[in-house]
This record gives structure tokens, C-alpha cells and sequence, in this order.
């Protein structure tokens, strides 16, 4: 094992289970009475990427431990800017993947010699590049990987 791979074993979210959210949809929260002319900033807001009143509604769309994200991420060079992004979750417990992430991802995954995965690393594999599928096709969605201990 790595200097790398041995340094994220003992990492808090090591040891919890690993949830991958998807945005099922979105909607503004209109509890708020919001003068007319601000509805405008509201929708500027939206519209450049603040969350001012919106609540995105996730959905867990695959499910792991840590030990299984860590085996199945040390398929990637360690070196590279996929296992960087990826890592990131032993690091600070979430992260987040937009659409200016797909392609690296995508093509990171996809270049994983399947021969040197086990069944569940593979499966991982599948599932993640068929959600990133998914964000491509609707370019507001994004994916959330959380860890719950």
C-alpha cells in the first residue's frame, strides 16, 4: 500500500459509510414575502448559481464503505486529477462533482483495467460513470458524496 493510501486509511470517514447524492430536483422556497423588486435579484442569483431560497432536493443513488471507496479509487493513478478530486472525501468528509467534472472522471473511471478490480469495485465503477451519464444529460443536476458514521 502507498505512503498515500496509508495516510487516507486513517482518515475519520475511513471508517463510515459513503452515500453518493444526485439532485433530484429543485425548487425556491416561496414561504419567503419578498417585495417584487427583489424578485429580480432572486432570480439573478439563481441564475448565476446562489442558493438564495432554493432547496435542492438529493437522492442517494449509490451506496458504500470507506474501505470499498478507498480500494476502488486506488484503481486511479495517484498522481492524476481524478484520484485528487476523489481523495478530497477522506479529506473533508463531502465532496461535490459538477458538470465540469465529467469528463475527467469519466474517462478516468473508464480507463480502469477491469481485471485488477474486484466485483464491487467494478460495480462501483458502473454506477458512477452511468450517474455521471445522467449529469451530463441534465446539465443542473450534480452529485454530492457524503460519508455518515
Amino acid at each position: 500500500m502507498s505512503d498515500v493510501l496509508a495516510e487516507l486509511t486513517q482518515s475519520r470517514h475511513f471508517q463510515g459509510h459513503v452515500y453518493f447524492y444526485t439532485l433530484g430536483r429543485k425548487f425556491v422556497d416561496d414561504s419567503y414575502d419578498v417585495p417584487e423588486e427583489a424578485k429580480q435579484i432572486m432570480y439573478y442569483s439563481l441564475a448565476i448559481g446562489h442558493h438564495l431560497g432554493v432547496v435542492d432536493c438529493l437522492k442517494a443513488v449509490i451506496e458504500c464503505e470507506g474501505d470499498e471507496y478507498l480500494t476502488w479509487i486506488s484503481a486511479l493513478p495517484q498522481d492524476g486529477e481524478a484520484f485528487n478530486k476523489m481523495k478530497g472525501y477522506f479529506v473533508f468528509g463531502e465532496i461535490t462533482i459538477y458538470p465540469e467534472h465529467l469528463n475527467m472522471l469519466a474517462l478516468a473511471f473508464d480507463r480502469i483495467d477491469t481485471s485488477t478490480q474486484n466485483a464491487r469495485s467494478q460495480q462501483l465503477t458502473r454506477d458512477f460513470i452511468a450517474a455521471l451519464g445522467d449529469i451530463h444529460r441534465e446539465p443542473t443536476m450534480y452529485m454530492m458524496i457524503r460519508g455518515i458514521r
